[in-house]
């Protein structure tokens, strides 16, 4: 099975956690990481882990600010948290964007990312679809089965 190229699929290796934080901050994970990353990027949590790599981005800066701001903790968190809320609007607006560069970053062709995620929920229509006809049918069947129609 191919993801939208001529290539096999790869291999799902989990990066070590210092890897991970690397790939987290905008590096490229080795050879062996390609598959995962793939899947890193399509899963149905692909939203999620976005998010939470965009929160080990903003980790260094919101220490420095609680850290060293000099003012009264209490604005302290009101700034980290306007950072944060303005952080996520940027980074949930350029989502599939950043998406794509990490999976170009891995090796694949762009839109890959994209082309898997429009399949999955294709697929994942379909199945939905199949599972409401078959409830449906037997919904029909429980009804005329009482009103002997």
């Amino acid at each position: 099975m191919t993801h939208g190229t001529d290539e096999p699929d790869q291999p799902v290796i989990r990066p070590a956690p210092h890897r991970w934080l690397w790939y987290a901050l905008g590096g490229t994970l080795p050879e062996r990481h390609r598959g995962w990353v793939l899947f890193d990027t399509t899963t149905r949590t692909w939203g999620l882990r976005h998010v939470a790599r965009m929160l080990v981005q903003m980790a260094v800066p919101i220490a420095l600010v609680l850290i060293f701001l000099p003012a009264p903790f209490g604005l302290r968190i009101a700034v980290v948290g306007g950072g944060i809320f303005l952080g996520l609007i940027y980074s949930l607006a350029y989502m599939p964007e950043t998406t794509e560069t990490r999976v170009m970053k891995a090796g694949y062709p762009a839109g890959t990312a994209t082309a898997v995620r429009d399949r999955a929920g294709s697929q994942r229509d379909l199945r939905d679809s199949e599972r409401r006809r078959a409830a449906a049918a037997k919904r029909a069947a429980r009804y005329r089965e009482r009103t002997g129609r």
